[in-house]
C-alpha cells in the first residue's frame, strides 16, 4: 500500500500530492541503503519522506524528535541529481542522521531543551555536522535531550517535555542523549548523534540496545556545541550497529584548530577504522573482566547477562582475565568532577549566541526553566564552580590535569601488565528506572566512573534483555586513542550474539 504527502494551500489555490514508497525502514544500515541506490529500489527522498511519515506516525507516544529539519527533503533531491549525474555516492550519500537538540545545526534551533535558547537558530554548523554533510549525510531531525545535558538519568527538556524508552514507555531512556537513543532505536533515523559528558552516548544507547561510541578526549571535535563540561565533554555514533557507528567515526575524527584538545590525536588515527571490523576479532583477545563495578549492587538479571557475555567472548575465542583489580582505584575515582558550567556555557553564549539578554548564566536562571531538575541544577551551577574537593587544585583536560592522568595511568598499567586489550563491564547494574521515579531508581551508572576523567575510549553494545523488555548493555574500555582495538572487538561481540532487536 502507498501512503501519500499532501499539502493543502492556503483558501485551496494549489494541490500537490507526492506518493511515498514503501520502504521496510527497521534496521535499514548505510550499506543496505546505498545498495537500494544503486539498485533503484528508492531515491534519499523516497527514504527521507519514509522517515518523516513515521515519525508523524510513532514518536508522539515516545516523544524523541524535538524537530524535523524542513530542508531535508530537499537535501535529498539534490544528492539524488548528484547521484544520477556521477553516479558515485560518498562515504554517507543520502544518510539520514539524527541530531542531538545542543549542536548547532543551520537552519534548525539549537536549543539545549532550555527556554533561554529555544530561539536560537546558530549561523554556522558544528565542525561535525559540515564533516557529516560534507560526507554526504542528511540531518532529519534535532532529537530532544535532558535540558542543558544537566542529567543522566532521564531526558526531560523545557522545550520538547519527557522522553519515553521506546522498548517500555514506562521507563527513560537515560539521558542527556536520551532523544538520539530512542529515536534511533525506534528507526526514526539512520544514524544518531549524541554528547557525553559523564554518560550521555553510553547510557542511552545501553538502555536502547545500541552501539554508543564514547572515544578518546581528543578524537572529535566539540566546535559549535553546547557545553557542559568542556574538559569532559565528548561528541559521537549512537547507531544500531557496529559497521555504522564505525563508518560514522571515520568521518568525524580528525583535528580541528577551533578545538585546541583535537591536536593530542594527530598521528593517532588510522587511514580508516572500517579495516578493523573483524567477525573474528576476539580470537586471542585478552578481556580484562572488572569486577569492582560489575559486582557493585548489580541486578541478578544484569549480572547473569554480563556472565553470559563473558562467556560468548570465551566461545569466540577470547581470553578471559577474571578479575582484575586496579591499585588504588576507589581513591583514584574521587575528587575527579571540576563545575566548570559556568565558564563554558559563558564562552559559548559571547561566541556563538552574541545576546545582550543573554550572556551570563543569571540571565538564563531568569528566563528560568520549567524542569524541577534543571531548575536545582542551575541554582547549584550559581555559586557551585571548579572542583567540589581541594579547589585549590586547578581543573585540567584528561592530558594535564595531575588527578586525571594519574588515574588514566593506573587503569593503562594494569592493563599492560595483564596484557589486556580492554576492561569489560555492565554500562549499567540496573534496569532502566521508571518515568516516575527516575531519581530514586537511579543506580549502578558505570559510564560516570573511568571515561570522562581519565580521556579513554569506551564503547558499549547490546548484551541482552531483562524483564519488562528492558535493553542492557556491555562496556568496553581500551586506550586513550586505541579505538581501532574497541572496533574490533565490539564487532565480533556483536557479530557473534546477535543481541540488538527492534522494539516491539
Amino acid at each position: 500500500m502507498k501512503h501519500f504527502i499532501c499539502i493543502i494551500g492556503v483558501l485551496g489555490l494549489f494541490f500537490s500530492c507526492n506518493t511515498k514508497k514503501d520502504i521496510s525502514l527497521e534496521e535499514l544500515t548505510i550499506s543496505q541503503i546505498h545498495e537500494a541506490y544503486k539498485n533503484g529500489d528508492y531515491t534519499a527522498e523516497d527514504l527521507v519522506r519514509a522517515y518523516i511519515y513515521r515519525i508523524e506516525e510513532n514518536d508522539s507516544a515516545i516523544n524523541s524528535i524535538s524537530e524535523i529539519n524542513p530542508v531535508a527533503i530537499g537535501r535529498a533531491r539534490a544528492l539524488d541529481a548528484e547521484f544520477a549525474a556521477t553516479g558515485n555516492l560518498r562515504p554517507l550519500h543520502g544518510i539520514p542522521v539524527i541530531v542531538k537538540d545542543n549542536i548547532n545545526t543551520i537552519g534548525l534551533p539549537t536549543s539545549a531543551g532550555a527556554l533561554a535558547l529555544k530561539d536560537f537558530y546558530p549561523e554556522t554548523d558544528a565542525f561535525i555536522i559540515q564533516k557529516l554533510e560534507e560526507a554526504g549525510a542528511i540531518v532529519l531531525a534535532k532529537s530532544n535531550m535532558a535540558e542543558w545535558a544537566f542529567s543522566p538519568m532521564h531526558s526531560e527538556s523545557s522545550t520538547k517535555g519527557i522522553t519515553r524508552n521506546p522498548y517500555n514507555l514506562d521507563h527513560v531512556p537515560a539521558g542527556s542523549s536520551g532523544g538520539t537513543g530512542a529515536a534511533v532505536a525506534a528507526n526514526f533515523g539512520t544514524l544518531g548523534i549524541g554528547t557525553d559528558t559523564g554518560n550521555s552516548i553510553r547510557g542511552p544507547s545501553s538502555h536502547n540496545a545500541l552501539v554508543g561510541f564514547r572515544t578518546s578526549l581528543g578524537l572529535i571535535s566539540r566546535e559549535g556545541i553546547v557545553p557542559l563540561y568542556l574538559r569532559n565533554d565528548v561528541v559521537g555514533p549512537m547507531c544500531r550497529t557496529v559497521e555504522d557507528a564505525t563508518r560514522m567515526l571515520d568521518i568525524m575524527a580528525g583535528k580541528d584548530p577551533k578545538d585546541p584538545i583535537t591536536s593530542f590525536s594527530e598521528g593517532k588515527i588510522p587511514d580508516s577504522y572500517m579495516a578493523f571490523l573483524d567477525k573474528n576479532g576476539l580470537q586471542g583477545a585478552r578481556i580484562g573482566v572488572f569486577r569492582t563495578l560489575s559486582e557493585n549492587n548489580v541486578h541478578p538479571e544484569i549480572s547473569a547477562l554480563f556472565n553470559k557475555a563473558l562467556e560468548n567472548m570465551a566461545d569466540l575465542g577470547a581470553v578471559i582475565v577474571d578479575s582484575v583489580e586496579v591499585e588504588n582505584f576507589q581513591e583514584l575515582r574521587q575528587n575527579q568532577w571540576c563545575a566548570d558550567f559556568r565558564k563554558d556555557l559563558e564562552a559559548f553564549l559571547a561566541e556563538y549566541v552574541k545576546r545582550d539578554t543573554l550572556s551570563s548564566l543569571e540571565d538564563v536562571v531568569r528566563i528560568g526553566t520549567k524542569s524541577d531538575f534543571a531548575k536545582t541544577r542551575l541554582e547549584m551551577f550559581v555559586t557551585n564552580f571548579g572542583r567540589g574537593q581541594n579547589p585549590e587544585i586547578p581543573c585540567g583536560d584528561a592530558f594535564t590535569d595531575l588527578r586525571r592522568v594519574a588515574f588514566r595511568e593506573a587503569i593503562e598499567k594494569t592493563m599492560d601488565s595483564l596484557n589486556l586489550d580492554v576492561l569489560v563491564y555492565p554500562s549499567w547494574n540496573q534496569p532502566a528506572a521508571t518515568i516516575v521515579n527516575f531519581q530514586e531508581e537511579y543506580k549502578g551508572d558505570n559510564s560516570q566512573i573511568i571515561a570522562p576523567h581519565t580521556g579513554q575510549p569506551a564503547f558499549t553494545v547490546p548484551m541482552g534483555f531483562v524483564s519488562g523488555n528492558l535493553p542492557a548493555g556491555i562496556q568496553f574500555l581500551g586506550r586513550v586513542f586505541d579505538e581501532k582495538t574497541l572496533v574490533k572487538l565490539t564487532y565480533a561481540y556483536e557479530q557473534g550474539t546477535k543481541h540488538r532487536k527492534a522494539p516491539n
